[in-house]
């Protein structure tokens, strides 16, 4: 935390600078457990981790030092403060997965997609770009399904499977589903493009 941590971390009182590589952006990455699989898989590609719990982003540190990983940049900031921060259609991919669900009524407000958010995020999206999401919350699920229908930003693509409930062939399980999964819990897995 205090050696990688400021050689990593992004500062929002500075300007962007784009990388000459394709940049992702993963929000919320929870233990980093999937951000760092895929920065490893993918080493010609640069990512944003977002999160601002400190206990995941000493997790994905404790990641980046043991896999000598050098294409992954932090955001300890809040989502919406980062995506204000992001430059229009400068990533070509984003993930979501598994966010909070806030799943009582009076909370849905605070659920992360919502229009404004969908705004932002094909704001920040390449044409022809990746946003991945994933939830095993049965009415966040519907909240999103039904968020998504009154937009013309995005549309979904099953990429070949039979249903939402079935796994992108080149998924990496985060913790968070393999605790939904042993729960008994059917995630589903949305992509869409812009």
């Amino acid at each position: 935390m205090a050696t990688l941590l400021p050689q990593l971390c992004i500062d929002l009182d500075e300007p962007f600078v784009p990388p000459t590589k394709p940049l992702w952006l993963e929000i919320g990455f929870g233990g980093g457990e999937h951000m760092a699989a895929i920065a490893q898989a993918n080493p010609d590609v640069c990512f944003i981790g977002c999160d601002p719990f400190i206990n995941g982003v000493a997790s994905l540190l404790k990641s980046i030092d043991t896999l000598a990983l050098h294409n992954i940049r932090i955001a300890h900031h809040d989502a919406r403060n980062v995506l204000l921060w992001i430059p229009d259609a400068a990533l070509s991919r984003i993930y979501i997965l598994f966010p909070d669900p806030w799943p009582k009524q009076r909370h849905n407000k605070r659920r992360l997609i919502k229009a404004e958010t969908l705004t932002q995020l094909a704001r920040v999206l390449q044409p022809g770009g990746q946003l991945v999401i994933a939830t095993d919350h049965a009415d966040y699920l519907k909240w999103i399904q039904e968020v998504f229908e009154q937009q013309s930003y995005f549309h979904a693509d099953l990429q070949g499977r039979a249903d939402i409930y079935e796994r992108p062939q080149t998924w990496v399980a985060s913790r968070y589903e393999e605790k939904a999964l042993a729960a008994g819990r059917h995630p589903g897995y949305m992509v869409f493009f812009k």
